[in-house]
C-alpha cells in the first residue's frame, strides 16, 4: 500500500471513529432526558442516533476494506465496497426518515405526556452541538479522501441536527400549551431526511452497476485522446464506474507504420493522461492501425 493510501485509510479509521463515539454520546445524553421527562421528541432523535450509530460502525468496519490491495480473489481491487458500505447507510438514513414519519403522524393524531424541563432543552442543544462537531471533522477529513461513505455520515450529522431541532421546537410547544408542534416538525423533518438518504442510495447504485458517467466527462476524456498528436482517432470508447473512480476503455487509431518502440511509447503517453483526468481509476488503451477496419465489421464469407 502507497504512503498516500495508507495516510487515507489512517484517517478514514479515524473519521469514522469520530461518528461513532459523537453518536454514542448524544444517544446516552437524549436518551436519558427523554426517559427521565417522557418527551418523545428526545427519544424519537436518540432512537435516530441509534440508527446512525449502527451505520458508522458498518463504515468503520467494513469500509475500511476499500483501502485493501488488490489479491487473488479481488483482482481490481476493493474499491467498490465504499459504494457498498454508502449504500447501507442511504437505506438506514431513508428507512429511519420514514419510521420517524409515522411515529410523528401517531404524535398529531394521539398527544403525548411530556414534562416540560430546562433539561430536555439542554440535552438538545449538547445534541446538536455534538453533531456539529463531527460533521465539520468528518467533512474535513472527506476534503482530501473523497469517500462516498464519510459523505453519507456527513450528511446524517445534518439530518442529526435538524431532528435536533425539530426536537427544540417540539419541546417549546409543550412550553406553551402546544404538544401537537413536536410531532408536526418532526414529520416535516422526516421527510428531508427521507429524501437525502435516497439521494444517497441512488447516487451509489450508479457506482455498483457500473454507469457511465456525464456525457461532460466523456468528452473531456475524449479531447485529451484526440488532442495527442500521434492520434489519428479513436473508436469504441466504454467509460464506466467501477466503484468510485472511472474505468476507460478505448480503441486508439494511429499510423500503421509506426515503430513497435514508438507505439509502445505513445500507449504509455496516453494511459497517463487518462489516469491523469479527474476521477479515472485506470485505462485500457488498444492501439488499432488507422484505416484498416476492426475485425468485427467484417462479414465471413
Amino acid at each position: 500500500m502507497s504512503e498516500g493510501a495508507h495516510r487515507h485509510r489512517r484517517d478514514f479509521r479515524r473519521a469514522a471513529w469520530v461518528n461513532v463515539l459523537g453518536n454514542t454520546v448524544k444517544i446516552a445524553v437524549e436518551g436519558a432526558a427523554g426517559l427521565a421527562f417522557g418527551s418523545f421528541s428526545l427519544l424519537a432523535d436518540a432512537a435516530h442516533s441509534l440508527a446512525d450509530l449502527v451505520a458508522s460502525v458498518v463504515v468503520l468496519v467494513w469500509g475500511t476494506s476499500s483501502y485493501d490491495e488488490p489479491d487473488d480473489t479481488h483482482p481490481h481491487g476493493h474499491d467498490r465496497i465504499e459504494p457498498l458500505t454508502a449504500l447501507f447507510v442511504g437505506a438506514v438514513i431513508a428507512l429511519l426518515g420514514l419510521s420517524l414519519l409515522n411515529e410523528s403522524v401517531q404524535g398529531i393524531l394521539y398527544s403525548t405526556d411530556v414534562t416540560f424541563s430546562p433539561l430536555l432543552l439542554g440535552a438538545l442543544a449538547f445534541a446538536i452541538v455534538d453533531m456539529y462537531l463531527v460533521y465539520r471533522y468528518t467533512q474535513a477529513i472527506n476534503h482530501e479522501i473523497g469517500s462516498t461513505a464519510l459523505e453519507a455520515l456527513a450528511v446524517d450529522c445534518l439530518n442529526d441536527i435538524y431532528t435536533s431541532l425539530a426536537a427544540v421546537i417540539g419541546v417549546t410547544g409543550v412550553v406553551f400549551g402546544v404538544p401537537e408542534l413536536d410531532a408536526v416538525a418532526g414529520g416535516l423533518v422526516s421527510l428531508i431526511v427521507v429524501s437525502q438518504g435516497v439521494a444517497i442510495a441512488r447516487e451509489n447504485v450508479d457506482y455498483l452497476v457500473g454507469a457511465a458517467p456525464s456525457s461532460e466527462k466523456r468528452e473531456a476524456i475524449s479531447r485529451t485522446l484526440r488532442n495527442h498528436p500521434g492520434v489519428q482517432g479513436i473508436h469504441d470508447l466504454t467509460v464506466y464506474y467501477d466503484g468510485t473512480v472511472l474505468e476507460v476503455e478505448v480503441h486508439v487509431e494511429v499510423d500503421g507504420e509506426m515503430p513497435l518502440r514508438d507505439a509502445h511509447d505513445l500507449e504509455t503517453a496516453l494511459v497517463t493522461a487518462l489516469r491523469e483526468q479527474d476521477d479515472v481509476g485506470d485505462a485500457h488503451v488498444h492501439l488499432d492501425p488507422s484505416g484498416i477496419g476492426e475485425w468485427k465489421d467484417h462479414v465471413e464469407s
